[in-house]
């Protein structure tokens, strides 16, 4: 693909509690560092369970609702291990303590990203956090906590967190995800030409880059 000066654009929309988001923004990052272009990626939200209280659930009783027990969510999560580790990621489901509501780590993305930021590294942080440090994301003071290692301003991050603001853009962003058709996550689509879900390899992001490069002129490209 040849270098522009306008970037390609690429949304992604995920939740920071799904494994295969985290998989998939690995192999996201292996194909941007392949890439001779400029780029820039948005984050999308959506919520996998909206439903549950701001403070989050006890671990064991989520998997036990969702799974039946948690020794069959262990044997689901095999193969998810198997698919972290191509990528670097050393996932330790064992340490998580409590599944965590995310509206409000998807607010602190979209207050990052309103200040034309790019929250890609704040997204691995809060990755890592839950799937490899098995530190909770419930809470206004962990997400905070966070923030801060990522490099923002910790009181500015709680006092946003503390407040409602940005709720209504969630739930908007995400009733547009679901009116396009987006029914699970990770799900990528590229200058709005080509999308793709799942965490799929990094050739297949590669070539779908190449897609949308090659469907119009750079100049079309919009954030």
């Amino acid at each position: 693909m040849p270098v522009t000066s306008s970037p390609l654009v690429i949304d992604v929309i995920s939740d920071v509690v799904c494994p295969w988001c985290f998989i998939g923004k690995r192999r996201l990052d292996a194909a941007l560092e392949r890439l001779d272009a400029p780029v820039a990626v948005r984050w999308h939200p959506f919520e996998l369970n909206p439903d549950l209280p701001r403070e989050g659930i006890d671990r064991r009783d989520y998997l036990e609702r969702k799974w039946g027990s948690v020794e069959h969510a262990n044997r689901n999560y095999d193969r998810v291990r198997a698919a972290g580790a191509t990528a670097g990621i050393e996932f330790r489901f064992d340490l998580i303590v409590r599944q965590p509501n995310t509206r409000d780590a998807h607010r602190l993305v979209e207050w990052v990203q309103a200040q034309d930021i790019d929250a890609t590294p704040l997204m691995e942080r809060l990755f890592r956090a839950y799937f490899v440090e098995g530190r909770s994301l419930a809470g206004v003071a962990a997400l905070a906590d966070i923030a801060a290692e990522a490099g923002f301003e910790q009181g500015a991050v709680l006092t946003y967190l503390e407040s409602d603001e940005g709720s209504d853009r969630i739930r908007d962003a995400e009733r547009r995800a679901h009116a396009i058709g987006v029914e699970g996550v990770p799900f990528f689509i590229f200058d709005r030409r080509v999308a793709i879900s799942g965490a799929q390899s990094t050739e297949l992001m590669l070539q779908a880059m190449a897609k949308a490069g090659e469907a119009a002129p750079s100049s079309a490209a919009t954030s």
